[in-house]
């Protein structure tokens, strides 16, 4: 049987459906143009590479025989990776809410030749299961529906696109966020706080590093003591859990149980970034070596296994392999014992609680399969006092057992790795590495982070200036969505935070007003997450939510504030200001789904600390001292070196001058400025007292 269509595609989610016997099409003009000269209705499929139960469908029904004929015969079949489309399925999955009040992928959409969906749901087993109609008996009942009484189909298409456009066309609430919704903020996400098993709600339970962030600057502001406790607590318990990758570092995407034991597999790129962050801030505010550790084992994992050789990120690494998920993960107890020695065996079983019926849970039965997942079952420092033995000594061994057990699994077969190039992520990934290499001085992460911007600057932008979303196969596709300009935004200003070199700030200030030309609703108010040159699906949407990843929205906020103060533009605050008044009403309803706009009311509210640096001699002495006050958790702290280049942009500090012949620092907080300071260790214990 030869490939279908997919074959020609660049998203390795895509190419592995190019064998199914599914004839499907990319999402394209043909595919909706043959829809509507057959009069066929169109089956679309939304997923992403390390998805388990895109490849549960996929196996269950897109490589059968008899699905792919009806489909093929009486539908118009279209494929989506949504990492690729995120447009695509942001809309539909607002459908898939509207029709089941619940969402996920894979996404699978019954609509109209002209885009309008009219049935919405996700995984769909192929024969009835419990109660849930089989793929087979649905594709049946709509064929019918579609031959007798297409009228009806119509009708529920055009009332289910209303319903979605009155969603999605709100006006602005033009509600004032007040101090309180801070506050409001940290206690829901106290009320949800799991003071058993640590992280937020029961089961599923995913990694959330955006509450990590928000607890620390809460600590920061108003040194609560316990929102920053439930952040080290959750942090530290998840490194100790299944969630995290033992053997080989990194961490999965979510556990499927309120105890972090049991992992879906996939690894993806903007988890371990986002918690690279939250560890490295951990470390900032606890000096525990803990948290310094565990980001250097997430850097050991990415740097080894998602970078690439345009020195640029993957997005992700699938949760199956061999055709079962976790299978490149799991262990016999057998097989452990026969890599180890009679020693390292019996200090792992202590460490790890392996058994021979094994402690992995396959989710399809609920039962063991013989298989250990490891996890540890102590905090170590607790394992070496039960065995009577130092830290240093019980931390070496398990360190050598931890190598032998990688070097055998080098000899699994891995899974599959999504080779394609993400801006948006990547950014997440030059952040995380320029704050650890702040941190920790380590100029080698700073190195990397610096490479990957290079890439994106240089391989991500058309011959128009657009920004580009996807890299793969040495080509750039696929005009840029907000996140990837609000993303890459940040990035540019924490490089210039790290190196203080202008034409990252100068760079950041570019894209950010080619975003608002081309993503702001000037009428109302936020940003669209399409620019006003790319295709619309239905409508064009604006977000808030902040999920696994921060949504642009909220991100813009965070930058537009940022820069308001870094360089004196006012109006850029004022248009932060009106995104979260556009979105009050979402925000003020669940502060604490919104953590990343209530980061950004904080710097609206609190304040921000401005520190412009005057130099008097050497320039590399200043940025090697500015990068220095940054080791310390000081997120309101937005610093400025004068130089010729920051001179050209901002006017103000033309006429900031040194004094008494040395360095000299300006600091000012909420328009208020203190007199300038020439001293060093002065000007920490003022920034450190305002």
């Amino acid at each position: 049987m030869s490939p279908n269509r997919l074959i020609n595609e660049k998203s390795p989610y895509l190419r592995a459906h190019a064998s199914n016997p599914v004839d499907w099409y990319p999402w394209c003009d043909e595919a909706f143009e043959k829809a509507k000269r057959e009069n066929k209705p169109i089956f679309l499929s939304i997923g992403y590479s390390s998805c388990h139960w895109c490849h549960v469908m996929e196996k269950e029904s897109f490589e059968d025989q008899e699905i792919a004929e009806i489909l093929n015969r009486h539908f118009i079949p279209i494929k989506v990776d949504r990492e690729e489309r995120p447009d695509i399925d942001s809309i539909y999955m607002k459908v898939c809410y509207l029709f089941q009040n619940r969402g996920g992928w894979p996404l699978t959409i019954f609509m109209m030749p002209d885009k309008k969906p009219f049935f919405a749901d996700t995984y769909i087993p192929k024969e009835d299961f419990y109660g849930k109609i089989g793929l087979k008996k649905l594709l049946l009942r709509v064929i019918e529906l579609w031959e007798n009484n297409k009228d009806k189909i119509k009708e529920a298409s055009l009332g289910i696109t209303e319903a979605l456009k009155n969603m999605i066309n709100r006006k602005s609430d033009k509600k004032e966020l007040l101090e309180d919704m801070i506050h409001k903020a940290y206690e829901e996400l106290s009320s949800i706080f799991d003071e058993k098993y640590k992280g937020f709600g029961k089961s599923p339970k995913f990694p959330l590093p955006l509450n990590m962030l928000f607890l620390h600057r809460y600590f920061y502001r108003y040194k609560n003591q316990k929102a920053l406790d439930m952040s080290l607590q959750t942090l530290r318990r998840m490194r100790m859990g299944g969630i995290y990758d033992q053997i080989g570092f990194g961490f999965h995407r979510y556990s499927t149980d309120r105890e972090w034991i049991l992992p879906h597999f996939e690894k993806m790129l903007y988890d371990n970034a986002l918690l690279m962050i939250a560890y490295t801030e951990a470390y900032q505010l606890s000096k525990d070596d803990f948290y310094r550790t565990v980001t250097e084992e997430i850097v050991t994992y990415l740097l080894r296994d998602m970078y690439s050789p345009e020195e640029a990120f993957y997005s992700a690494e699938d949760a199956d392999s061999e055709g079962k998920e976790g299978e490149f993960y799991l262990w016999k107890y057998d097989e452990i014992k026969n890599i180890l020695n009679e020693e390292e065996f019996e200090i792992l079983r202590k460490v790890y609680p392996v058994s021979e019926e094994g402690n992995f849970y396959e989710e399809s039965t609920g039962k063991k399969n013989g298989k250990n997942i490891l996890y540890l079952s102590n905090p170590l420092e607790d394992i070496a006092k039960d065995l009577n033995t130092e830290q240093k000594e019980i931390f070496e061994k398990i360190e050598n057992i931890r190598i032998k057990l990688f070097q055998k699994r080098t000899k699994r077969v891995r899974p599959l790795r999504d080779e394609k190039i993400l801006t948006d992520w990547n950014a997440l990934a030059i952040i995380a590495f320029l704050k650890a290499g702040t941190v920790f001085e380590n100029t080698k992460y700073i190195e990397v982070a610096e490479k990957s911007l290079k890439f994106i600057l240089s391989n991500m932008f058309d011959n128009s200036g657009r920004l580009l979303h996807r890299y793969s196969e040495k080509e750039a596709s696929i005009y840029a969505y907000l996140e990837d300009y609000a993303y890459l935004i940040w990035a540019l200003m924490e490089a210039y935070f790290t190196t203080f070199k202008g034409e990252y700030l100068l760079k950041s200030i570019e894209l950010t007003d080619y975003t608002l030309k081309h993503f702001w609703d000037k009428e109302n108010g936020g940003f669209y997450h399409t620019p006003d040159y790319a295709e619309v699906i239905i409508e064009r949407i604006k977000e808030i939510y902040d999920g696994v990843t921060p949504s642009g929205n909220s991100i813009m906020a965070f930058n537009l504030v940022r820069l308001a103060r870094l360089i004196g533009e006012r109006e850029y605050e004022k248009l932060a200001n009106k995104i979260l008044q556009f979105f009050s009403n979402s925000i003020e309803q669940f502060p604490s789904s919104h953590v990343f706009s209530i980061i950004s009311l904080d710097l609206l509210v609190n304040g921000s600390i401005e520190l412009i640096a005057v130099p008097f001699n050497s320039i590399d002495e200043e940025i090697e001292f500015l990068r220095n006050i940054q080791k310390i958790f000081i997120p309101s702290l937005i610093p400025l070196l004068k130089d010729t280049l920051t001179e050209k942009f901002y006017d103000k500090i033309k006429d900031l001058k040194t004094v008494n012949g040395k360095s000299t620092y300006y600091l000012c907080k909420n328009f208020m400025c203190q007199p300038p300071i020439n001293e060093r260790e002065k000007l920490i214990d003022s920034i450190l007292s305002i």
